[in-house]
């Protein structure tokens, strides 16, 4: 294997289009900074534009046809080679995302990675059992052959919380499946996309197949409205959800998966293991600084338990203030906020939240006088109404309330345009399933809240999303049903 090329030293500054590094067409590049301490880490990232797009889609009509029809052992065994790819550079990669996404190793970035990786395994491991059906010919006569058919030239726009382990969960299924891939990092956080180029091409990957341009918005528009390109998968804002929707719709009705926002309760009844709901409730919230879709970030306490639970709670979540620092540093487990406009967007709930939208329990704070660090913060009290309370802050911020019977906590849990992650915490698992059943939501956790699985599907429902990533649905997601009727009677 060839040395990794790249560290905090030397960034890739190139995008990555047939399986070379070339400058982009566009003379707009990024800034980026450090959140650690608001350095300035580089201001020459290339921003892609509509020539840059153009020729990567080009580069994918072109290589698409000997891609779906290469076999299925050699597109399994580049999938494996990539995913062990991942895995022996981990760190490097981890290194260079966390350059401008200030996520610690130990606390996330060795899960992005390992995430990343599995995801390309499980999919590859598809390749030669996600078949078709057959319809008898008993009834009509006819035999009926549905074929699973890729798409062809589809895009993946990762957002910038999870750089890395996104990539495995929107190019797994998509190069699986036989379609060409063209990977849009978020302008946050692009680093570790383009970096994998030289890994791209060691795995054997044809030129065109995999591709990274890099950009801000009007780089994932250009995707979203291209003409040529036949699915957009995105992770980010129900906002820019909903314009990559209507872009998708009025160009040429392009597929499109969107998992976006949540704004996730946790229902905590009294006959729960308290241990448990405390330790999931808080992962919840410091998970990635709580910057996390699926983040039980509305925590509901059957009154009998609430006043331990809320002790408890505001207990655990002052040790995890204690981890806070330098994402760089090896025991740190709490980094900062991504940049200065996400802390500002999240001091800002906050502050507001303190003039009568709820009572401050523990938090509220910046942390240090440099950097984008800011105290895990739980509000008790909270008015139902609130912005605090109905929107997502997407940092670490929970509102808490107690509640009386399960057919008030029900009504209030599913009054929200959100529907991404619930959970129920109960000992009766009768209750339990009765709950998950009433949730108005896409995945839901018993005894456990705020994680998503490779092997099932993963997504929303209402505003937090349309279709799913994870399982067999996210190979559905990338492929076209193709029904063939042969008339037996001819």
């Amino acid at each position: 294997m060839a040395a990794f090329p790249y560290s905090r030293e030397k960034l890739p500054l190139q995008i990555f289009i047939n399986n070379e590094y070339v400058d982009s067409k566009n003379d707009k590049k990024l800034t980026l900074r450090n959140p650690k301490d608001g350095s300035l880490i580089s201001d020459k990232v290339p921003l892609g534009g509509e020539q840059d797009i153009d020729a990567a889609v080009d580069a994918a009509e072109k290589a698409f046809p000997a891609w779906k029809n290469l076999s299925s052992n050699a597109r399994r065994d580049i999938m494996y080679k990539f995913a062990a790819l991942l895995e022996e550079n981990g760190k490097a990669l981890a290194e260079v995302s966390r350059l401008t996404m200030g996520a610690p190793w130990e606390s996330f970035g060795k899960f992005e990675i390992s995430l990343c990786a599995e995801a390309f395994r499980y999919n590859a491991g598809w390749i030669d059992k996600f078949n078709g059906e057959a319809v008898p010919q008993n009834d009509d006569g006819f035999l009926k052959i549905v074929r699973n058919e890729p798409l062809g030239v589809t895009a993946g726009i990762a957002p910038w919380n999870g750089p890395i382990g996104t990539i495995g969960l929107k190019a797994g299924p998509a190069l699986a499946t036989g379609n060409c891939f063209i990977l849009k990092p978020s302008e946050k956080t692009p680093f570790a996309s383009l970096a994998l180029g030289h890994l791209i091409k060691e795995a054997g990957f044809p030129p065109g197949v995999f591709q990274v341009v890099s950009g801000d918005g009007s780089t994932g528009a250009l995707l979203s409205k291209h003409m040529r390109v036949r699915k957009i998968s995105f992770t980010g804002s129900i906002a820019t959800g909903k314009k990559i929707q209507e872009m998708a719709a009025r160009s040429n009705l392009k597929r499109v998966t969107l998992e976006l926002g949540g704004k996730s309760p946790a229902v905590i009844f009294d006959d729960c293991d308290l241990e448990n709901a405390v330790k999931w409730a808080s992962q919840a919230l410091t998970a990635n600084t709580g910057q996390v879709c699926f983040a039980a970030t509305r925590v509901y306490v059957q009154e009998g338990i609430y006043d331990s639970f809320i002790q408890k709670y505001k207990e655990t979540i002052q040790q995890h203030t204690k981890a806070v620092g330098d994402p760089d540093a090896k025991d740190t487990v709490f980094g900062p906020l991504v940049d200065e406009d996400q802390f500002n967007r999240v001091s800002g709930f906050i502050e507001r939240g303190q003039k009568g939208q709820g009572k401050l329990l523990v938090g509220g704070q910046r942390i240090g006088d440099k950097g984008f660090y800011i105290q895990p913060t739980i509000f008790t009290d909270v008015d139902v109404k609130s912005e605090i309370h109905c929107e997502e802050i997407f940092g670490p911020v929970s509102v808490v309330r107690s509640f009386k019977t399960e057919e008030e906590i029900m009504k209030l849990s599913n009054d929200t345009n959100f529907g991404l992650m619930a959970g129920v915490f109960t000992q009766d698992i009768n209750k339990a399933l009765r709950v998950a059943t009433d949730f108005e939501s896409g995945m839901v956790g018993v005894n456990c809240i705020s994680l998503m699985m490779l092997t099932a599907p993963f997504g929303g429902v209402k505003e937090s999303g349309i279709g799913r990533e994870g399982g067999i649905y996210a190979l559905r997601a990338f492929t076209e049903p193709k029904t063939i009727m042969i008339n037996l009677n001819y």
